[in-house]
C-alpha cells in the first residue's frame, strides 16, 4: 500500500507499513515464546491500540482470548493531563489468566501504571505489557514495557490506530506532526 495523500504534515517519526509488520510478527513470536504455548488473554486498550491489537492477534500462534478496556487521559488535547479515569471497564475475569495488556504508546507512564496495578489487583497469573510506541524522554513514572514495538522521540504521533482529533487513525504507518499542526487540524 502506498501512503496516502490525505495525511498532513511529514514530521521527523516515519515508520513505514512495512517496519510495522515485522516488528508486530516479531512481537507476536516472543509473546508466544514466553508464555510457553499456554493461553493468552490480550488486552487492548481503547481507541488507540485497536489496530495494533489486531495485527498481533493474528501475529500469535497459542490460544488467545481477548477484551477491552477504555480509559482517558487526553480528552481532546495532545497533551496528557496527568490524571487517568477509566471510562470501560472489562467484561472478562482475568482469575489465573496470563494477561497481555496492548497500548498504542506510552508516553509519561501514568496511564500504563495506573493500568498494570488495577490488572494485577484483578487476579491474573501475569501480567505483561506490549506496547506499539514508547516515548522515554517524557516519562514520569517508570513502567516496565515487556514488548515494546519502537522507541520514539517526543513528538505528536498518529496513524495506525493514533489519532488527530478523531483522525487519521485509518493510515497503515505512523508519522508524526508539530504540536501546532495538531492543534489547528483539531480546531
Amino acid at each position: 500500500m502506498t501512503e496516502r495523500t490525505f495525511a498532513p504534515g511529514r514530521g521527523a517519526v516515519q515508520l513505514s507499513e512495512r517496519e510495522i509488520a515485522d516488528r508486530v510478527r516479531d512481537l507476536g513470536r516472543r509473546i508466544v515464546h514466553d508464555h510457553e504455548g499456554a493461553p493468552i488473554h490480550l488486552i487492548c486498550v481503547l481507541n488507540g491500540a485497536f489496530l495494533f491489537m489486531a495485527d498481533l492477534v493474528r501475529a500469535i500462534d497459542a490460544p488467545v482470548t481477548v477484551d477491552f478496556l477504555s480509559v482517558s487521559s487526553y480528552g481532546s488535547r495532545t497533551q496528557s493531563s496527568g490524571e487517568v479515569r477509566l471510562v470501560k471497564d472489562l467484561d472478562q475475569s482475568l482469575k489465573g489468566k496470563h494477561v497481555v495488556l496492548v497500548e498504542d504508546i506510552v508516553d509519561t507512564g501514568l496511564t500504563m501504571n495506573y493500568l498494570r496495578s488495577y490488572l494485577e489487583g484483578r487476579g491474573p497469573r501475569s501480567v505483561k505489557v506490549a506496547s506499539l510506541l514508547s516515548k522515554p524522554s517524557r516519562r514520569v513514572v517508570e513502567v516496565k514495557i515487556d514488548y515494546l514495538g519502537f522507541e520514539i522521540e517526543d513528538a505528536f504521533v498518529y496513524g495506525y490506530g493514533l489519532d488527530v482529533g478523531h483522525l487519521y487513525r485509518n493510515l497503515p504507518f505512523v508519522t508524526s506532526m508539530t504540536p501546532e499542526e495538531a492543534r489547528a487540524i483539531g480546531e
